[in-house]
């Protein structure tokens, strides 16, 4: 795979509930080692174009590439099939067991005598911490006592452990404290810096300018345009989210 292909092409995607074109004729692409945010009003389409990535939804028109090979994608699993993987807001973490736990959730390291073996589970998850966050230390606790960056960096380290090239993270900084979104942060470009590539859903324009490398702002279901963050302002987004108005464009279209 050359630099050139993109890690995913989402091309020409449509999706309609009940007639309301919540996605209209879409295409976005992502690149390794790129975080491209998706921006839009609530109702603006984002979520769902992602859904059809993630396999929530398939779409009723449209193509998905991954590497440049046609994918089809039709339910979660055939997600992960192509290290796709979603963090959601909620982050679907057990809140009771500890991070190792939550990591291998469900495909869980298991011992010659066929019991769960914790302590391969826990060094595994120390290696991958000291990767990602270095800082983390609350092996032992159950993931309910840690903070909202400490409990999004073990759903990213679940995620990164089972081979993710593609992350979709949905509003990862929401609700989170100044320093904790500096945590997400870090934790950004460390994936970053491993070539995978991210969509970041969000709708604050602060946490994009900060942290995507392209934004693809959406409205009405419809592509307003996507930018190189370089290249534009935070009211040049706003005006792209609010009017539907492309950067440099002095009127709106009616």
């Amino acid at each position: 795979m050359n630099a050139q292909t993109p890690l995913v092409e989402l091309k020409n995607m449509s999706i309609a509930f009940g007639g309301v074109h919540a996605v209209d004729d879409v295409s976005v692409d992502l690149y390794p080692g790129e975080v491209v945010g998706l921006l839009g009003h609530n109702g603006a389409g984002k979520s769902t174009l992602i859904k059809m990535l993630s396999g929530a939804y398939v779409g009723d028109g449209g193509e998905i590439r991954v590497n440049g090979e046609r994918a089809e994608i039709k339910n979660p699993r055939d997600a992960r099939s192509y290290n796709i993987e979603t963090i959601y807001q909620t982050l679907a973490l057990a809140d009771n067991l500890d991070a190792a736990s939550n990591l291998f959730l469900g495909r869980e390291l298991l011992t010659a005598f066929g019991t769960v073996d914790d302590d391969a589970m826990e060094a595994e998850t120390r290696k991958i911490m000291a990767r990602l966050n270095p800082n983390f230390r609350k092996f032992a606790e159950p993931v309910s006592a840690l903070s909202g960056g400490q409990r999004q960096s073990v759903a990213i380290a679940r995620a990164v452990y089972f081979n993710a090239r593609i992350l979709i993270m949905d509003e990862p900084t929401a609700a989170l404290g100044p320093q904790e979104t500096q945590m997400v942060s870090e934790l950004i470009k460390q994936l970053k810096a491993e070539g995978i590539g991210i969509f970041l859903i969000s709708h604050d324009v602060h946490d994009v300018m900060d942290l995507c490398d392209r934004a693809s702002v959406m409205k009405n279901g419809k592509l307003v345009d996507t930018v190189n963050i370089a290249d534009v302002t935070d009211d040049e987004l706003l005006s792209m989210i609010i009017l539907g108005k492309r950067p440099g464009e002095t009127r709106v279209e009616a």
